[in-house]
């Protein structure tokens, strides 16, 4: 393989010989070119050789005795002996040193080998040896004779952007909102010695804007004289790591990267994620990294450097290196304001109109802030924002794109509605606009709910009244929509309220069974176990859950059988409508409906003798169980009463009704009289243990004799089953 620039030598040398006429290339011909080329030139320069001159002598040398083809006669030149055996040992030596091209200095210093050509002649007539070129080649470049590419191709230009260029070109986004902090990085680069400014702020704050905008005002004129010529060049870290797969190569590479931004004036260079530079390049064990290289250009100000990290980098990785630390100046740049991440998406708003073809009406701007701060809670502002107004202009324009014709219909204004949609989507949450559809399922929510669950309005009033409170935006701030204590007997339909809660909304459901957190340990598995324990990198059920699924129906089964540690973590999930996992991370509760189950004060009440005060055991079981702040915390602590023997008859049909639904795909249906109803209601019902018995009645008395003709007798093909009572259950079966 040969570089580029020798490529072009032979491609020269060819073309001089056919101009004039020549029938032989050699070694001369190549000699002339390289002569002419500039790194043979400032190779001569530093011999103090006249390259001009030896240029014409060689030049008149070849014209005079090489031999020309006939005018009639139209051929290539034909390569000579001397320079065929000249070029295979340049490529032997070259796959020998280890190199990957052969490029001008190999073809030359092969050249000189030949004791007979003319080219070694003219310069030992000039007292210039072979040994000469050699040593004047091993010195000129401390980092050694690399690929004529890599020399032509600058490991600064290979490894780094030149922002202020790019800036020139109109290329980058307009910064705005950050001129204090534009400012502040602006005098810590005026300082005569540790002029580094270290940018801290959490992911998507605009760290890397500053250092944009910095390159923007010095591409304007819009700073001091001392930063008037300057060049911001920005770091490839991943690109400076690729391809050293030996020890040292590394280093090599970021010392001539190093060495090339010394010798720009007023360089400066730009690292973004600057904590991967701790520990880059070091290789078993050893102390050298990147880092460590870069200090003494540091603290000498000879090598201007903005670092750009995450509070959590910079605590973990950078903050552990005390002498790289001192060298720089650390600025926080702070999440902007919603006030001024509006005032930010408003100058950036041209940008994405015109890529887009869509106009964004003021209402989007300030929703799509508004909304992405409040419901994209893993994410900072105003990245989460702008990537809001990208993708809603994406979806408008995909969706309008399909039913309009010719492009420029796609001039169309995105709304407050539009944005809200596309949040929806991100987040996993409903739309907070509430459409027809979601008005009629909340006007009738309450009504839907009471056809499923019996003898419990008081819990379900409770309930939908807080939902409606929330989609109205009547809601209070940073607390989840409604926090529900359900107290009662078991079976009377506390669970069921929960679960059918979020069928009737189409909304997530998560159950946590509270006897399975009896122990202190156990609580750890709701946020994560604490760092050194097994389980740590998994994360916690609950708040991985609320994560995945922001809006969630969460119930928190028999709530009195958990460790007392839980109510404690549930007091922060009531108040502030978050939850911190053993990473730190935040889960957000506001789109939650939190119901808490407990039986407490039922197996007081069931005493003789205090079964007319059931609700006054119960609400003292309650006072002494819960802390008061707890109990301050709640919405509501809805008590759900016994089933009466004519709400289990109710609780028959839904249960029938289910039945009916399961078998729907076989093709079967049932139809039961109101006794055979009555009887399945006394055949369950039981005061103390609500509805529960019921569905083991059903399984006996009605689900067992269809069993049979299902699989194997009268309803294998489906129809219709009659149920009927007469002193015993009787089936009666229609195909």
């Amino acid at each position: 393989m040969i570089s580029k620039e020798l490529r072009e030598i032979f491609a020269k040398s060819i073309n001089y010989a056919k101009i004039n006429r020549h029938e032989y290339l050699t070694l001369e011909h190549i000699f002339l070119m390289l002569i002419n080329s500039q790194t043979i030139k400032d190779l001569f320069e530093d011999l103090n050789v006249d390259s001009i001159k030896l240029f014409e002598d060689l030049k008149k040398f070849i014209d005079e005795t090489t031999p020309k083809l006939p005018e009639n006669i139209i051929d290539e030149p034909i390569e000579t002996l001397a320079l065929s055996s000249t070029i295979e040992y340049m490529v032997a030596h070259t796959q020998s040193s280890g190199k990957v091209k052969a490029n001008v200095e190999d073809m030359f210093v092969a050249i000189l080998k030949d004791e007979n050509a003319y080219a070694t002649y003219l310069l030992k007539k000039l007292g210039i040896q072979r040994v000469d070129i050699l040593e004047e080649i091993s010195h000129k470049d401390d980092t050694g004779v690399e690929n004529r590419d890599e020399q032509n191709d600058k490991v600064l230009d290979q490894n780094s952007s030149e922002l202020v260029a790019i800036a020139k070109k109109n290329q980058i986004d307009p910064v705005i909102g950050r001129d204090k902090e534009l400012q502040r990085v602006i005098e810590i680069l005026g300082r005569r010695k540790k002029n580094n400014p270290l940018l801290v702020g959490e992911p998507g704050v605009g760290k890397t804007a500053i250092a944009e905008g910095l390159a923007l005002k010095i591409a304007s004129g819009e700073v001091p004289p001392f930063l008037e010529d300057a060049k911001v060049f920005s770091l490839d870290m991943g690109s400076m790591l690729a391809g050293t797969k030996y020890r040292g190569d590394f280093e090599k590479k970021l010392k001539s990267l190093l060495k090339e931004i010394s010798k720009i004036p007023n360089a400066i260079l730009f690292i973004d994620e600057i904590h991967t530079i701790v520990g880059a390049g070091s290789v078993g064990g050893s102390a050298m990294d990147a880092s460590n290289i870069l200090k003494p250009l540091l603290a000498n100000g000879k090598l201007r450097c903005i670092g750009a990290t995450t509070f959590a980098e910079y605590r973990n990785d950078f903050a552990k290196d005390k002498a790289l630390i001192r060298r720089f100046a650390k600025v926080d740049i702070n999440e902007p304001s919603i006030e001024d991440s509006i005032t930010i998406i408003e100058g950036l708003k041209s940008k994405y109109e015109e890529f887009h073809k869509v106009k964004y009406s003021k209402s989007a701007i300030i929703s799509a802030v508004e909304l992405s701060k409040k419901y994209i809670q893993d994410r900072f502002l105003p990245d989460c924002a702008i990537d809001v107004i990208d993708e809603v202009g994406a979806s408008k324009k995909i969706e309008l794109s399909k039913t309009l014709k010719t492009k420029s219909d796609l001039n169309i204004t995105i709304t407050s509605k539009d944005v809200e949609d596309v949040v929806s989507k991100m987040a996993h949450i409903p739309s907070r606009s509430a459409t027809k559809s979601d008005l009629t399922l909340l006007k009738n929510l309450e009504k839907n709910m009471q056809k499923r669950v019996f003898g419990q309005d008081k819990a379900i009033v409770s309930i939908v009244q807080a939902i409606k409170r929330n989609k109205a935006g009547l809601g209070v701030d940073k607390k989840p929509i409604g926090s529900f204590l359900f107290t009662g007997p078991t079976g009377v339909g506390k669970t069921e309220v929960a679960r059918e809660l979020s069928l009737q909304m189409g909304i997530h459901f998560e159950r946590f069974d509270m006897s399975e957190y009896m122990e202190a340990h156990a609580v750890s598995r709701l946020i994560g176990a604490p760092a050194g324990y097994v389980g740590f990198e998994q994360g916690g059920l609950l708040t991985e859950s609320i994560r995945k699924h922001p809006h969630t129906v969460l119930l928190l089964d028999e709530i009195e059988k958990a460790h007392p540690d839980l109510m404690s973590i549930l007091l922060q999930v009531m108040d502030n409508a978050e939850l911190t996992d053993n990473s730190g991370n935040k889960a957000d509760f506001q789109n939650v409906i939190l119901i808490m189950t407990s039986n407490l004060g039922v197996a007081e009440a069931n005493v003789m003798g205090f079964a007319k005060n059931e609700k006054l055991n119960e609400g003292k079981a309650i006072n002494k169980f819960f802390a008061p702040e707890f109990r301050n915390r709640l919405d509501a602590v809805v008590s759900f009463d016994s089933l009466s023997l004519d709400i289990v008859s109710k609780v028959v049909g839904k249960f029938i009704e289910d039945l009916e639904k399961q078998l729907d795909s076989k093709k079967i249906k049932i139809e039961i009289s109101k006794k055979a109803k009555d009887e399945l209601a006394n055949l369950g019902y039981d005061k103390a243990m609500g509805a529960r018995p019921l569905n083991r009645v059903i399984s006996d008395k009605i689900k067992n004799p269809l069993t049979d003709e299902i699989l194997f007798g009268k309803l294998k093909k489906g129809g219709v089953v009659k149920i009927d009572y007469k002193d015993d259950f009787i089936f009666t079966y229609i195909n």
